[in-house]
């Protein structure tokens, strides 16, 4: 028991403690008809069915790929050339990035052929998907303990809903339907350093990783998901007082108002306090690959 508070009240405090790597997939395009994608270095093309290098990829060049009846073609010095596999994996050397979409990532690109169109998505470290995330979804100027409360619920979302895509073949999108992603391209200082310091933690009720929802500002009073949504209210979301009223409502206002947690933190409080003060009865919990 001693050892449990101790743990509380080190997370209480802001100390940080490490995360195992957790894999993320995110979709960055469903149902398109070619795709451009690259590396930053030389790497392979491998068919994900068989494990076997299909070509080389010269790092900083860009290559398109294109459906081609239940499998893919690739452009290779102008000319098209089919590639055998319905499922592809793009990794880099590493210390790489992939791109897509004209942005960098970390981890590795999936691209698959579903009647005749092409699933592009990202898998990646949960903690470096964070990364493209907080600065994607708050202003990297921001205060510091803003942007950490902005990383624990985020890492909370995330978590909660893993496999909520799954029937696209991914867990989660990369629009604020989900949650903004920016990939690497994204990334600042700040932003990064606001992850690293948070690192592994989520909010929890009852021993479960909470859908820790947010928005951009609240108009001065935040609503439970059942005022905004219908239906039952959870349990961890109440209206309180948002301490935006400086700013026009924006989104649907439940869970914490990010414009809220800035002036919060500039009044002196710390992650920790943002999010006690928006989700009520939460703990502070480390995830792991059986938590969740």
């Amino acid at each position: 028991m001693r050892k449990i508070i101790l743990f509380y009240i080190l997370l209480l405090l802001g100390f940080t403690v490490s995360n195992p790597c957790y894999a993320v997939k995110i979709g960055l395009q469903t149902g398109v008809e070619r795709i451009g994608v690259g590396s930053s270095n030389d790497t392979s093309l491998i068919d994900a069915n068989s494990n076997k290098t299909i070509c080389k990829i010269d790092g900083m060049k860009g290559y398109e790929i294109v459906p081609y009846k239940n499998t893919m073609a690739i452009k290779l010095n102008g000319k098209f050339y089919q590639i055998y596999s319905d499922n592809i994996v793009l990794k880099p050397a590493a210390g790489g990035f992939i791109s897509a979409k004209n942005k960098w990532y970390r981890g590795y690109l999936i691209i698959q052929n579903k009647n005749k169109k092409l699933t592009v998505i990202n898998e990646v470290d949960m903690e470096d998907y964070l990364k493209g995330v907080v600065p994607s979804e708050m202003p990297s100027g921001w205060e510091l303990e803003a942007l950490k409360a902005q990383a624990i619920a985020a890492r909370s979302y995330a978590y909660a809903n893993l496999g909520k895509r799954g029937s696209l073949g991914y867990d989660l999108k990369d629009t604020p339907e989900d949650q903004a992603y920016g990939g690497a391209s994204a990334e600042t200082y700040k932003t990064n350093t606001a992850v690293d310091e948070t690192s592994g933690l989520v909010l929890t009720y009852n021993y479960k990783v909470i859908s820790a929802f947010y928005s951009a500002s609240a108009g001065g009073q935040t609503v439970s998901n059942g005022q905004a949504w219908g239906g039952t209210d959870l349990p961890y979301i109440r209206s309180v007082k948002s301490f935006d009223d400086n700013v026009k409502k924006n989104g649907h206002g439940i869970g914490m108002s990010q414009h809220g947690a800035n002036n919060l933190a500039k009044k002196g409080y710390n992650a920790y306090q943002i999010l006690q003060y928006f989700y009520k009865n939460v703990k502070f919990a480390k995830a792991n690959n059986t938590s969740v």
